[in-house]
């Protein structure tokens, strides 16, 4: 079992940069491929980026490529999301979750979620 603790939320403005971590317990982090999802208010919950376990792959939804860089850290059990130019539309709770396999990116694929922080981007 993976537990996941999110941190790095805020409040910031519109153009800025937040770095969002997530810790991992165990000793597989490895193994386990990763994403960032985030949820709004009064929207469903979408994968904003994804990385493999080796850290080899990635993926993005198209709404934040080339603004938002997801990276891991195994040696620390770490994996980040880095999000430059911030838009007001950004805003929302974003959850890290773990994977069994890479290459899969709907909700249901997530074994396991962190308990999300909050992004707030004002404009």
């Amino acid at each position: 079992q993976v537990q996941l603790v999110e941190s790095g939320g805020g409040l910031v403005q519109a153009g800025g940069s937040l770095r969002l971590s997530c810790a991992a317990s165990g000793r597989t982090f490895s193994t386990y491929a990763m994403g960032w999802f985030r949820q709004a208010i009064g929207k469903e919950r979408e994968l904003v980026g994804a990385i493999s376990g080796g850290g080899r792959n990635t993926y993005y939804a198209d709404s934040v490529k080339g603004r938002f860089t997801i990276s891991r850290d195994n040696a620390k059990n770490t994996v980040y999301l880095r999000m430059n130019s911030l838009k007001p539309e950004d805003t929302a709770v974003y959850y890290c979750a773990a994977a069994l396999k890479w290459g899969r990116f709907n909700l249901i694929d997530y074994n396991y979620w962190g308990q999300g922080t909050q992004v707030t981007v004002s404009s």
